[in-house]
């Protein structure tokens, strides 16, 4: 979702500017000798670091040994070509996971391992940790513009509709939309719907980094992007029903884990850089529903039992 965002933007931005964009296929990013000849061979200027191995609550849970050795085995082979090959610029995207469980409100970046994570996505937010600590050395030892961004939680087009993958406002989207075409009078919700997630419209985030990448060397080596407020799991779920024009019951099961209870970031210091996000919840997952109806029209393959919340 973010790479192909990141990519649009590109081309409505930059449109005089090569972007390449590698996709799987391209390269196995787990395989340093690999990424690195591909790197090698597209000799980039800039690096825009969003690759990722990424999963909802269940995934997170079901698999903390492989979301924290993919992750590292990733941002290792990226990073480090990138390093040894002599890019002076990066940008990694880093996450909202990296900040400690239920502390203070809203977090900034100083609170980075200030404090337990939450256990539920523990290993995937390790991974992170450990990547953007090591743009943080590069930055501050060889004095290049690695740099780290961390958005919040994002949502719209192209985003992940699986269940146990899919983030929550897609597995949102995803429950409702299933409701409507199965006629079903309820949807399954984890924990009490009380937690509260910021979300940013991905089209937001993409278009302010890809804008302003020749002030990359500005930025400070660690900067969090959110949209500046949340709302609790219940109101992304009543905000899914009434973009898929679809309203039914809501049954929590608080046998379920819900996550962190809340995880809402300062941006104060990217605002001081010009970050303004403007795209407002019902419109940004009105514009995701859209897309998942043009790439599925006819998808009646989501179960209305189980979603994750992460």
């Amino acid at each position: 979702m973010l790479a192909r965002s990141i990519k649009d933007s590109w081309d409505r931005l930059r449109p005089d500017d090569e972007l390449i964009v590698v996709r799987r296929e391209d390269a196995d990013l787990t395989d340093a000798v690999a990424t690195k000849a591909m790197i090698r061979g597209a000799r980039p200027e800039i690096v825009l670091h969003a690759a990722a191995r990424v999963g909802g609550i269940a995934a997170n849970i079901a698999d903390p040994a492989g979301f924290l050795m993919d992750n590292l085995l990733i941002d290792s082979s990226v990073l480090k070509a990138a390093f040894d090959l002599g890019v002076e610029k990066v940008v990694y995207f880093g996450s909202s996971c990296m900040y400690p469980r239920d502390y203070r409100q809203p977090l900034m970046e100083a609170d980075l391992l200030a404090a337990p994570l939450e256990p539920t996505n523990e290993g995937y937010a390790l991974s992170k940790i450990v990547a953007a600590k090591y743009c943080e050395y590069v930055a501050d030892q060889f004095g290049r513009s690695f740099r780290v961004v961390i958005p919040s939680n994002l949502y719209g087009p192209d985003d992940d509709y699986s269940l146990g993958h899919g983030h929550l406002v897609a597995a949102a989207i995803a429950k409702a939309h299933a409701a409507k075409l199965a006629g079903s009078t309820q949807i399954g919700v984890w924990g009490d719907g009380t937690a509260l997630r910021e979300f940013t419209y991905v089209g937001d985030l993409a278009s302010w980094v890809v804008a302003n990448l020749d002030r990359i060397d500005s930025w400070p080596t660690m900067m969090n992007l959110g949209f500046g407020r949340d709302h609790s799991v219940l109101d992304y779920y009543q905000a899914a029903m009434e973009v898929v024009g679809w309203k039914c019951e809501l049954v929590l099961d608080t046998s379920k884990p819900a996550g962190m209870h809340q995880k809402l970031m300062s941006s104060d210091v990217a605002k001081q850089h010009g970050w303004a996000p403007q795209t407002e919840l019902l419109d940004g997952m009105r514009i995701a529903y859209r897309r998942f109806l043009d790439v599925s029209p006819t998808n009646n393959s989501h179960s209305t039992r189980e979603t994750p919340t992460q």
